[in-house]
């Protein structure tokens, strides 16, 4: 054990309170009186070993191996407090397999387990707390972060461990900076001039938490170079202060006064630790009449309180005599704490470690007389023992011999009269799940007050430090790396057209699900709105009303002929042409119903083929009515043989056939590869578009080729035929009727294609309405115009006069 730092001094007192304990509680070993010694170390290792073959050695004799005179048993040995001190000792040890307690912070070496089997910790390996470090980093995202390491083999140790873990996380080192293992005064300008060096780095604004690591002679060494700051007059640093379970306000007594804010908020992994019952009632007693019971407390009383026990020597007459009556309780806390810290915890929990297997093995009869119980023997009882301190805590060992037990997440919170409070603010279990491994309470955080002055984060109404190489990419930009420095500095590059990021620092955006669409500032993803033509659009309701609209003209006229169907203005050019041709544009206005509305898959199968069908028998029905009037002019002329091909027969069998081959084209269309309700997320930005998928582009286009090859055929034998002296004409107006309907359908091809969701389909309805109206009222308005207002040229003279006049 070693008590060069004063409050080292609390870990005897832990060990003399457990034994005294154990002596006076009955159920634990009865008529068995422990004892224990304590020799230190020096943080020697030369005095490590003479202390442990002392500890081996015939009381009162430097033998060790011998036996002789008064023998003391050793069942147990607790120490030490820093890892080299735990494996020298262990390396004598081991030779006896006599069981030592590790309480301090313990680094294993390779081979460990088989090379010290008698070994046992108190303290989870240091591994648990460096994945407790890396998931606090990630708590609060401080990816750069400074690292203070102690410029010897540990350092080493925990540098080629630390580095990889940080940067498998995303995290990484500002600068290292190695402390010396040890100083004293003669180093103290050495120190102030790499100081001067480093304070540039120190300071940068960037990196705000420093991972501190090292046992307690490199954290006084820590003490003795912030001291330095303030001694050449440099602004005190004010960062975030991350320590594993080593560091303590470690003080010898000449630094009793150094301030200690720098480590205002600091955060640690502290041992686990509560105050036994009546331990505090027990160290108030401490008084240097002691002294030949305890050879530390001289020391100790006259450091801590400045003041001489025993006749001043030559040189220290300034000094005051101790009146034995000093408090421990008005001590700095630096200097010693009242309640027991962990540590001190774990001295008492491993005196009652052994003195329960002690008593398991005289309980269990293993040995006749407890008094003669090798250190050897005692083993198997340490590994299965499990019991409750007196403060409630559990205490039993793994199969690696280390005790089950977490650590606490301390937040230091000092004063300026250099005490402070320990805020356990969180809870790290090594043994729990990935997720609940730590667990923090922010809100009870207490932060440098520097951070009070920064622009940073608020939770809580706190301000939160902030620890990165550059500011965090905000939501809508990715990150972009920077040749030449490491990952965790990186540019913010704002997300390309069409995509998005959501969170803070993405990596890469990313492309929202196919039924969303990146918002305008690209940080989120809204749902595509659903469209198509539906009668609630104010297109739809034009275009519906257009249809209803030429449905019922088209109705009205086909009533006016109906009404007059013997007039010769309507028997004229074939009566029953006439009518197949008025009903199939009644049929095609109707069928643009099948365009408005949401695709269902009868509508989808529907619409194209009934447009493509019923048209193909209007234009065949206009062909046939142009073919009719050539092969009446033909007929008439002197012993021509046409008279035979005048009639309905040919009539119907030109609309017949024109028409079978459009319904053999729609059959093999269906039959192949048939339309189908679709939805298209791609075409329109923001949209989601309701669609007839054509299923087959060739057929479809097929269809409409069809018809335009059959209205150039019924514009071209019009156009030859516009001069015959047919009755009103006919062949002229069937001649405008089919310029207009190719003008249309010209014109469709190229708009259809440049226009996307529901614009297509209304520029195919109003296609369909604009040329099925150009065939009606090129071609029936004359007519209606005579049958309606000009009745009296409705007769067969007339007629005849007209024909007579153009002959």
């Amino acid at each position: 054990m070693n008590c060069t730092a004063l409050k080292n001094y609390q870990h005897i007192l832990a060990l003399a309170f457990a034994v005294k304990e154990v002596n006076e509680d009955c159920r634990i070993l009865p008529n068995i009186t422990l004892g224990f010694r304590i020799l230190n170390n020096y943080f020697s290792a030369q005095m490590t070993y003479k202390a442990t073959l002392n500890l081996l050695s015939t009381e009162d004799k430097f033998a060790p191996n011998y036996r002789c005179g008064t023998q003391n048993t050793v069942i147990a040995v607790i120490g030490g407090l820093l890892a080299q001190t735990s494996f020298n000792m262990a390396t004598l040890l081991e030779i006896y397999k006599c069981p030592q307690f590790t309480y301090g912070t313990f680094s294993p070496a390779e081979g460990e387990k088989k090379l010290f089997p008698s070994l046992y910790r108190m303290v989870p390996r240091e591994e648990y707390q460096f994945k407790g470090v890396i998931r606090l980093l990630w708590h609060f995202q401080w990816t750069w972060v400074g690292l203070f390491a102690a410029d010897d083999d540990t350092g080493d140790r925990f540098l080629q461990t630390m580095l990889p873990m940080l940067s498998q996380s995303g995290i990484y080192d500002a600068f290292i900076l190695r402390t010396p293992r040890k100083t004293s005064l003669s180093d103290f300008l050495d120190l102030a001039i790499m100081l001067q060096e480093k304070y540039p780095i120190l300071v940068e604004r960037k990196a705000n938490v420093f991972f501190v690591y090292g046992e307690p002679p490199s954290m006084i060494v820590l003490r003795v170079f912030l001291f330095a700051f303030n001694a050449l007059s440099l602004p005190p640093l004010g960062k975030v202060w991350i320590v594993t379970a080593h560091w303590d306000f470690t003080t010898e007594s000449m630094q009793r006064d150094w301030d200690v804010q720098s480590f205002h908020g600091a955060l640690s992994f502290t041992i686990h630790a509560n105050d036994p019952p009546g331990f505090q009632t027990f160290v108030q007693t401490v008084k240097p009449s002691w002294a030949k019971r305890d050879g530390f407390i001289q020391v100790f009383w006259e450091q801590a309180f400045d003041c001489l026990i025993s006749t001043p020597d030559a040189g220290e007459e300034s000094k005051q005599i101790c009146t034995g009556e000093e408090k421990l309780e008005s001590l700095p806390q630096t200097l010693f704490e009242m309640g027991m810290t962990g540590h001190s915890y774990n001295v008492y929990s491993a005196l009652y470690a052994v003195a329960h297997a002690l008593h398991t093995a005289y309980e269990s009869k293993f040995l006749l007389k407890l008094q003669n119980i090798e250190p050897w023997q005692l083993h198997p009882f340490l590994r299965s023992i499990s019991f409750n301190t007196s403060a409630g805590d559990p205490v039993h060992f793994d199969e690696n011999r280390e005790l089950v037990v977490g650590f606490d997440v301390t937040n230091w919170v000092t004063f300026p009269n250099n005490s402070f409070v320990r805020v356990k603010v969180g809870r790290l279990d090594p043994w729990a799940s990935s997720r609940t491994a730590l667990t923090i309470d922010d809100k009870r955080i207490t932060w440098h007050r520097r951070f009070n002055q920064l622009i940073s984060l608020y939770i809580y109404g706190q301000v939160l430090p902030v620890s990165l190489c550059n500011e965090n990419c905000s939501p809508g930009f990715s990150r972009k790396k920077v040749e030449g420095k490491k990952f965790c500095c990186y540019d913010c590059a704002q997300c390309p057209e069409g995509m998005m990021s959501n969170k803070i620092d993405m990596d890469a955006c990313v492309m929202c699900p196919k039924d969303q669409y990146p918002n305008r500032a690209q940080d989120a993803c809204v749902p595509k709105i659903i469209t198509f033509l539906s009668y609630e659009d104010p297109l739809g309701k034009i275009l519906a009303l257009l249809a209803l609209s030429f449905t019922l003209t088209t109705a009205l006229v086909l009533g006016i002929f109906r009404k007059h169907q013997d007039t010769p203005i309507v028997k004229a050019n074939n009566r029953s042409l006439t009518y197949i041709l008025l009903i199939s544009l009644l049929l095609c206005f109707l069928c643009s119903f099948l365009f408005i509305g949401q695709p269902q898959k009868v509508t989808c199968l529907l619409r194209q083929m009934a447009f493509g069908i019923i048209f193909s028998v209007a234009l065949s029905s206009v062909l046939a009515k142009t073919i009719t009037v050539v092969l009446a002019f033909m007929a008439t002329k002197p012993g021509s043989g046409m008279r035979k091909w005048v009639g309905k027969r040919v009539s119907n069998t030109i609309v017949f056939s024109c028409s079978f081959v459009q319904a053999a084209i729609c059959i093999l269309w269906l039959s192949t590869s048939p339309p189908f309700p679709d939805t298209d997320m791609l075409s329109l930005h923001g949209n989601i578009i309701i669609e007839c998928n054509e299923g087959s582009t060739a057929m479809f286009y097929c269809v409409l080729g069809y018809m335009g090859f059959l209205a150039v055929v019924s514009f071209t034998v019009a156009f030859l035929a516009r001069k015959l002296p047919d009755s009103f004409n006919e062949a002229k107006f069937i001649t405008f009727s089919m310029l207009v309907f190719c003008s249309v359908w010209l014109s469709f091809v190229p708009t259809y294609l440049s226009t996307k969701g529901k614009y297509m389909v209304v520029v195919e309805i109003f296609s369909i309405l604009a040329s099925s109206a150009g065939l009606l009222g090129c071609i029936f308005s004359p007519k209606c115009y005579i049958i309606i207002l000009r009745p009296e040229l409705n007769n067969k003279d007339q007629l005849l006069l007209k024909k007579n006049e153009k002959i």
